[in-house]
């Protein structure tokens, strides 16, 4: 249950020191309850009160990060079932499939293809963020390669591992370094060992069943292993499956507070068509209705832009409109007799007309 602004300023150092950048601790602990500021900001508070409060006002949906740095990539964190209660926090990852029993020249335009399908729209770059390199011959040899491969080829690249052993996803991982993969995925028959791997590693792990139930006892298990960063495929591979297991999960980490569906999903379209069209219209229902992280077969421009769009669409902010920093921009070098023009603020507006004095 999340802590109101008293609760939270009763557990506070109260020096009114301002040195948070908010002038006194009642103003801190009530932007804390809002979720306008985190508590580490306090200087003075102690780590067992800094983890109590943080367990306390904790989205329904917890956050997961995938990478590091600058490209690392995060999902989950989301606190409503509509957008406009208030809004989605982490877009939805679009993630390419690459696999071991690919030749080099698919595996090579698939990354090829990662590296270029880029665009920018109002000012925001859209592109696909992650790529899933799948075991499919269970040789840790050739995974450990393809794993190498596209790190090397795909540098800003989120890393998600699948395979069904354990030892094969351990030699992919160290592979990886501080770049932080996925790891894909813990099952009723191996959740013992994968969550040694997960713990042993300090990746985040994916907790599969075939149906939903069984993803719950999956992730139940999961949990009283003590680990806290997971997602979840609820097995299901039709369009109905997959969106059912999609809303109900959601509505039971967000209504219900239950823990072990608190957690973002990820979803293979696919796995559910081998018809790219097909696939497409699947990833996009997908994205709209809560999925974390979907994974396509390969990517095409004439497919992924549109994903694109649809999910910049659906993670704006709808309280605060798309705007640039009102401000003199200088177009294609002016000169002291270039005349000057004046337009609105509006992201859309501004980079239309923008674009056409480039032009």
């Amino acid at each position: 249950m999340a802590l109101t602004g008293i609760q939270i300023l009763k557990m506070l150092p109260k020096k009114n020191c301002g040195e948070c950048g908010i002038p006194t601790c009642l103003a801190f602990a009530m932007k804390v309850a809002a979720g306008q500021t985190e508590i580490g900001e306090c200087p003075y508070v102690s780590e067992e009160v800094k983890e109590q409060i943080g367990e306390a006002s904790a989205p329904p949906i917890r956050t997961i990060k995938i990478g590091s740095g600058d490209s690392a990539y995060a999902t989950g964190g989301e606190t409503c079932l509509f957008r406009h209660e208030k809004r989605f926090e982490n877009p939805t990852g679009i993630a390419v499939l690459v696999t071991t029993d690919m030749n080099d020249g698919d595996v090579d335009g698939r990354i090829s293809r990662f590296k270029t399908l880029r665009y920018e729209r109002v000012g925001v770059l859209l592109k696909a963020e992650l790529i899933a390199i799948k075991d499919t011959k269970g040789d840790s040899a050739a995974f450990t390669a393809l794993t190498k491969k596209v790190l090397d080829g795909a540098a800003d690249a989120g890393i998600i591992l699948m395979s069904d052993k354990a030892d094969n996803l351990k030699a992919a991982a160290a592979a990886c370094g501080e770049r932080k993969p996925l790891l894909y995925a813990a099952t009723a028959e191996n959740a013992e060992a994968m969550a040694g791997l997960a713990k042993e590693t300090g990746c985040p792990l994916v907790a599969r069943g075939t149906n939903l139930d069984d993803t719950v006892a999956v992730s139940e298990k999961l949990l009283a292993a003590g680990l806290k960063d997971l997602m979840l495929d609820s097995g299901a591979r039709t369009v109905r499956a997959a969106l059912e297991d999609s809303v109900v999960g959601r509505r039971s980490a967000i209504r219900s507070k239950f823990k072990p569906l608190g957690f973002p999903t990820i979803t293979f379209p696919c796995e559910i068509s081998a018809d790219p069209l097909m696939e497409a219209m699947v990833a996009s229902v997908l994205i709209a209705k809560y999925a974390g992280i979907v994974v396509l077969s390969d990517l095409q421009g004439d497919i992924l832009f549109p994903l694109l769009l649809e999910r910049l669409n659906i993670f704006t902010d709808p309280q605060r409109p798309m705007v640039v920093q009102e401000d003199v921009y200088n177009i294609n070098g002016p000169s002291e007799d270039s005349p000057v023009l004046i337009t609105c603020n509006f992201s859309l507006t501004y980079f239309i007309v923008s674009g056409e004095i480039e032009g």
